[in-house]
C-alpha cells in the first residue's frame, strides 16, 4: 500500500502517485551508479510509497529500462504505473571505443536512430518490453520532438510530419486496443504544446521546462488549453535541472546548462525569502508544482536512497501561507500561479 495520494492522468483511467520517480539517473546520467546502488534507490522509492516510474530507451541507451525492469518485475503488476518513451530505436554500437556517450557516463554500448514512423514506434515498444522484462507499460511518451534536440524548424517539422502521417497510427492503435492506457509528449520548451494539440489527441504532457518556481511561462496559454481539453501535465526536471535543489551556488545549472546571471539573482531572492520564513528552497519548488490541479505528478530523479527519502519528506514539509503571499507580492511568482 502507498500513502502518497494519487491523481488521474487525463481520461486514461491510469492513476499515478503524485510523487513518482524519474529514472534518467539509473542510466548513469552525469554519474555512474553501481547495480547495487540503483536497486537500493528503487527499493527506497517503493518503500516510500512511490508507485509511478518513468523511463526511456534513451536513458543510458537501455540501461535505465533494464535496471527498472529488474526491480519492477518482482512486484505485482497491478501495483504500479510505468511510462516509457518512443522516438529513438536502439542499435548496437559498431565501435565502442569511439562511441559518443554524451551525458551518459556509463550506459550501454548502443546508438540510436530517431524514428517516429509506425514501424519505428512498434519496434521501440517491443524492445522496451524486453528490456523491462514486463508484459506491458501503461503510458507512452513521444520523446524529445522539439527544438532542444532537433535544433531547427526544418527538422522539427519533418519529424512532426513523420509522426502525424505514420507513427501516430501506431500510438492510436495501441491505445484503442488497450495495449496502453495513454499517450503523451515530452516537452523541453514553450511553443510545442499547441503544435502537438493541433496534430494529435494526447492524454498528457511531460514538461521539463517552462513551469517551475523560476518561470511560469506556460500558464499564459498552454496550460489553459490543456485544462480545457482534459489533458494532464507531469513535471520532470522538478528542480529546474538543479538550481532549485542546490540554490545559487557556483556552477548551479538551469535547464541543463550553467545558470544565467538573471536566474542566479532571482534564485537568491527566493532563497532569502525562504530563510525569512524558515522553509527550504527544494520544498517550496516541489510543493509549488503540485499545487496546480492540472499537474498529475512530479517525477524527481534520484541517485541514492537518501535522495528519494528527502524528496518524499520535502513534499510534506509545512510551508506557511505567508510565504506564498509574499513571493507573489514581491513579483517573484506569477500572480495567477496556483499555490498550496
Amino acid at each position: 500500500m502507498s500513502n502518497i495520494p494519487t491523481r488521474m492522468i487525463g481520461r486514461t483511467g491510469a492513476s499515478v502517485t503524485q510523487v513518482g520517480l524519474g529514472c534518467a539517473p539509473l542510466g548513469d546520467l552525469f554519474d555512474e551508479l553501481s547495480e547495487t546502488q540503483a536497486q537500493a534507490t528503487l527499493q527506497a522509492a517503493w518503500d516510500a510509497g512511490v508507485r509511478y516510474f518513468d523511463t526511456a530507451p534513451f536513458y543510458g541507451y537501455g540501461k535505465s529500462e533494464h535496471r527498472l525492469g529488474t526491480f519492477l518485475r518482482q512486484q505485482p503488476r497491478s501495483d504500479f504505473v510505468i511510462s516509457t518513451k518512443v522516438g529513438r530505436v536502439l542499435r548496437a554500437a559498431r565501435n565502442w571505443q569511439s562511441f559518443d556517450k554524451a551525458g551518459w557516463v556509463g550506459g550501454l554500448p548502443f546508438e540510436f536512430d530517431v524514428d517516429f514512423t509506425y514501424d519505428g514506434i512498434m519496434r521501440s515498444v517491443e524492445d522496451s518490453l524486453q528490456r523491462l522484462s514486463l508484459p506491458s507499460v501503461d503510458l507512452l511518451v513521444i520523446h524529445d520532438l522539439d527544438f532542444y534536440f532537433h535544433k531547427n524548424e526544418a527538422r522539427v517539422n519533418a519529424y512532426l510530419n513523420q509522426l502525424f502521417t505514420s507513427g501516430w497510427r501506431a500510438l492510436d492503435e495501441l491505445r484503442r486496443n488497450k495495449v496502453i492506457k495513454g499517450v503523451g509528449a515530452g516537452i523541453n520548451e514553450q511553443g510545442m504544446i499547441p503544435r502537438f494539440l493541433n496534430l494529435v489527441e494526447l492524454d498528457f504532457f511531460l514538461v521539463a521546462n517552462g513551469y517551475n518556481l523560476l518561470t511560469q511561462a506556460m500558464l499564459e496559454s498552454e496550460f489553459p488549453r490543456c485544462a480545457e481539453q482534459g489533458i494532464s501535465v507531469i513535471i520532470g526536471a522538478v528542480f529546474a535541472s538543479g538550481i532549485l535543489a542546490t540554490g545559487a551556488v557556483p556552477g548551479a545549472r538551469y535547464f541543463y546548462a550553467p545558470a544565467s546571471d538573471e536566474i542566479l539573482a532571482k534564485t537568491r531572492q527566493i532563497e532569502a525569502l525562504c530563510r525569512r520564513h524558515q522553509v527550504s528552497l527544494p520544498a517550496t519548488a516541489l510543493q509549488f508544482l503540485l499545487a496546480n490541479p492540472i499537474v498529475a505528478a512530479i517525477i524527481p530523479g534520484a541517485q541514492t536512497p537518501e535522495h528519494v527519502q528527502s524528496n518524499t519528506r520535502l513534499v510534506q514539509q509545512p510551508i506557511p501561507a505567508e510565504f506564498w503571499a509574499e513571493i507573489k507580492a514581491t513579483g517573484l511568482l506569477a500572480e495567477d500561479a496556483p499555490t498550496p
